[in-house]
């Protein structure tokens, strides 16, 4: 571990993965633990055109005892490479070997034995996919997932037949850009320098994104198509979204109310195919990355998310304790 580009107490570690066609790939694990030893930790993961910079999630959890991580996949952010074409991937499962070996640092090398995995957005759909084919091996105890990316936010003509056509030349073209017309209204809404109050790095989070390329769309429906399917994670799942979707194409102040880039109605719609066990909670006012929305929304979002955690990745009991009963599925709007 060093101390990473947040500053202690932040330390960062370079997880080595090999060449891809690009060449040498690395993801990243960042690191803050709290002031007395613990035996919990959460990972979290970023979405499209992301990284880790959200201190103030790492606080809520090092306050209330966790071990805070947060993994800056392959070509994103902090494992970004000059060589590197931005946020790229061919198959979303090219993200399992530095989910394992995080999951493998945490538990075996830094003495965690339980772990809570936090994903937003497209990190949300990369992780449902892991703990899926990983079930049954203890290696996550509980899914939080903030407004994971389960379909495009698309009328059902674009985002069924026409984006499936579009798609297949991923296959022959993978690097090929795909002309999408952005505005960056989401990104305005969350940067100081604009109408946001969040600070962070505009080379690894730029306002318009990175051009989106055949490959990873393709991987993505790929992806998007399993999870519809039906998907079997074997612990507590949470899924957390807004109340609303905003559709606008000029700013306005409702953008910084709703969800601006995923259309809700999907997240709800899709989250009991991922497993037996599944909360939903959805939050008035939320924006696309809950933990970003005003302060207000943010503090329900922290609430409802510590007493889930308390309730279905509650520490573990000791030897001699019976576990207890397994919680049904509920759903619950938060105002």
């Amino acid at each position: 571990m060093e101390t990473d580009v947040l500053g202690a107490p932040y330390e960062r570690h370079t997880i080595e993965l090999g060449l891809d066609d690009e060449g040498p790939v690395v993801a990243t694990l960042v690191r803050r633990r709290g002031d007395t030893p613990s035996r919990r930790a959460v990972l979290y993961v970023h979405g499209f055109v992301d990284y880790f910079f959200q201190t103030h999630l790492a606080d809520f959890f090092v306050e209330r005892g966790w071990d805070f991580y947060a993994l800056d996949l392959r070509k994103y952010g902090r494992s970004l490479l000059p060589h590197q074409t931005p946020n790229f991937c061919r198959s979303l499962t090219d993200y399992f070997p530095e989910l394992d070996e995080s999951v493998r640092i945490i538990r075996e090398q830094d003495g965690h034995d339980q772990l809570l995995v936090a994903a937003h957005s497209t990190g949300g759909l990369i992780t449902s996919l892991w703990a899926h084919v990983r079930q049954g091996l203890g290696m996550l105890d509980g899914l939080f997932l903030n407004s994971p990316f389960f379909d495009f936010n698309a009328p059902w003509l674009a985002r069924r037949p026409l984006l499936d056509v579009i798609a297949r030349g991923g296959r022959r073209h993978p690097y090929r850009q795909l002309r999408v017309k952005t505005r960056g209204l989401y990104g305005q809404s969350l940067h100081a320098q604009h109408r946001g109050e969040w600070d962070y790095d505009l080379a690894w989070k730029p306002l318009h994104g990175f051009p989106v390329r055949l490959g990873w769309l393709e991987a993505i429906r790929r992806g998007q198509r399993k999870l519809r399917s039906g998907l079997g994670i074997d612990v507590p799942v949470l899924l957390a979204c807004s109340t609303r979707t905003f559709r606008g194409r000029r700013w306005e102040d409702g953008i910084s109310l709703a969800d601006a880039v995923l259309d809700v109605d999907h997240m709800v719609r899709w989250a009991p195919r991922l497993g037996p066990h599944v909360t939903l909670a959805r939050f008035d006012g939320g924006m696309h990355d809950l933990t970003l929305s005003g302060a207000e929304v943010r503090a329900r979002v922290f609430d409802e998310l510590g007493r889930w955690a308390e309730a279905f990745v509650a520490p573990r009991p000791a030897a001699d304790e019976t576990s207890t009963p397994t919680a049904e599925r509920t759903s619950r709007t938060v105002r």
